[in-house]
């Protein structure tokens, strides 16, 4: 890893769509640093960099190849899926709530736990960022409630027209495929081209994401940042849904 630049707080990222993995044996890890400084996420999203890493590693920054990716249009939203919109639309104790409590939304994601993902890389220092990144506009989250309990939902972060899902949970059946049900009717309906997953799994692939190059990726990234002049209008109720049905 010694080819692995490390960044200080005023170093810039390196480019991934104008240079190869900085070393073959650790693919896609382009930087580390030793914490997220101030502005840093902003800058590695617009790269197609994120953060995944560990309590007690440094920041690991990474721009995968494949890159997983979900077409808004293309979310797999099966039979029964569909029945469980249904029913969720018609309980008038159920709702999506759009940017409230992002906090309680990372937190639960944090300690949801999952097969397919070591959820301990959202630790104490990844929530202050993505809460920074909040509070300046930048990230989202979407809530499923049942009579005011949060029971499921999920968080991205958004710029311009390039939206990059980080996490979601499920405190019950179905709760999480409805907040990105929710988000990829949202997509579909604003013009966004694709979601950013980041990293394959068996689970993310049932729902209809799929990996591309990450040239190709970073090139739709970049077509997508040249309308920061948009800004896409974080509203919605769960009326949204029936965009599926």
């Amino acid at each position: 890893m010694n080819r692995i630049p490390w960044l200080g707080p005023n170093d810039a990222f390196p480019n991934p769509l104008l240079t190869s993995d900085p070393d073959a044996t650790v693919p896609g890890l382009f930087a580390v640093s030793e914490r997220i400084y101030p502005n840093q996420l902003q800058s590695a999203y617009q790269l197609g960099l994120f953060p995944w890493y560990s309590d007690n590693q440094p920041v690991l920054w990474w721009s995968p190849d494949p890159r997983m990716v979900l077409v808004p249009t293309e979310f797999k939203c099966s039979d029964s899926l569909k029945k469980s919109l249904r029913n969720f639309i018609a309980d008038n104790s159920k709702a999506i709530l759009v940017d409230q409590d992002f906090s309680a939304v990372v937190r639960a994601c944090a300690t949801s736990k999952r097969k397919d993902q070591d959820s301990t890389w959202i630790t104490h220092e990844i929530v202050d960022a993505y809460t920074a990144l909040f509070e300046a506009g930048k990230a989202h989250c979407i809530a499923v409630t049942d009579q005011d309990i949060l029971i499921g939902g999920l968080y991205c972060v958004c710029f311009g027209k390039a939206v990059f899902g980080e996490s979601m949970f499920s405190k019950q059946s179905d709760s999480s495929k409805i907040a990105l049900a929710a988000l990829c009717a949202f997509c579909a309906q604003n013009g966004v081209p694709m979601i950013d997953c980041q990293q394959e799994t068996a689970h993310l692939s049932s729902l209809g994401a799929s990996p591309i190059k990450r040239e190709t990726f970073l090139q739709s990234l970049q077509t997508s940042l040249n309308q920061t002049n948009i800004e896409l209008p974080w509203t919605f109720t769960k009326k949204i849904l029936q965009y599926w049905l």
